[in-house]
């Protein structure tokens, strides 16, 4: 009796050291490939800075935790053409290639000025001043309406968003979005719930900007917000809401 009380006293303490250890929303199976993970469940409700594994990068514009119907959810807002991101620095991967997941909803895209520009994902790395941006878009007035459509700025094939029509941008809506960046051939693909946009894919020949290869640079630093480019848009101010974040060198199931 006295060895099984010794026992039990030895597996109560172990258990009270594990209580007393939070788990962190970045937590993941190591085998699984994950790098970083969050769904907001296990931060305060309120305006947020950082998180574990993440920082901000604002302007006009703020991060808020709030609650939903299954837990919390990040709610990024901005005025004109403001930017509010959540960053995950240091996020370099396996053979520079990784797949990111994430549930978004935006509540209104711009219908002005013409040909309006904004970025959902932004991935850099300090290497190279080129900036990949796997999600992202454009206002067409030729098409009324707003469309997906991938991009990059300041590397060698200039400043671009190769938006499609047959991958149009709607509002106030859920959906679960995807990319994968293949350094193999430079190859960015997209996904909406579960079902690739082939018309979205760029690699190193095939891309909106002029005719250099299209080469990512080494990746540390992913960027998940909003940002638009152009002054006086309308509307004016944009909110946006994300949740269920994943990147990791496997995909990630949107289930």
């Amino acid at each position: 009796m006295a060895l099984l009380r010794r026992a039990a006293a030895a597996l109560s303490a172990t258990a009270a050291v594990l209580l007393a250890i939070p788990p962190t929303a970045s937590a993941a199976p190591a085998s699984y490939g994950m790098l970083a993970r969050e769904n907001f469940d296990r931060l305060p409700l309120g305006p947020v800075t950082e998180g574990p594994g993440w920082s901000t990068d604002t302007s006009n514009g703020t991060l808020t935790v709030a609650a939903n119907a299954k837990g919390r959810e990040l709610r990024l807002h901005t005025e004109s053409n403001g930017r509010a991101f959540l960053v995950f620095p240091g996020l370099a991967a396996p053979g520079n290639s990784y797949w990111a997941r994430m549930r978004l909803r935006v509540d209104a895209f711009p219908t002005a000025p013409d040909w309006a520009h904004w970025t959902i994902a932004e991935a850099s790395g300090s290497d190279s001043p080129t900036l990949v941006r796997p999600l992202g878009g454009q206002y067409a007035p030729t098409d009324k309406g707003n469309f997906w459509g991938v991009g990059s700025d300041l590397g060698p094939t200039g400043d671009w968003t190769s938006w499609k029509t047959s991958a149009p941008a709607k509002a106030g809506k859920w959906s679960c979005v995807e990319f994968h960046l293949d350094a193999a051939d430079n190859r960015v693909t997209v996904y909406f719930d579960g079902v690739e946009q082939p018309d979205l894919t760029v690699s190193t020949n095939q891309h909106g900007g002029t005719s250099d290869p299209f080469i990512f640079p080494t990746f540390d630093k992913l960027k998940l917000g909003w940002q638009l480019y152009q002054a006086d848009p309308s509307p004016l101010s944009y909110d946006i809401r994300m949740d269920d974040i994943a990147v990791s060198t496997r995909r990630v199931s949107c289930s």
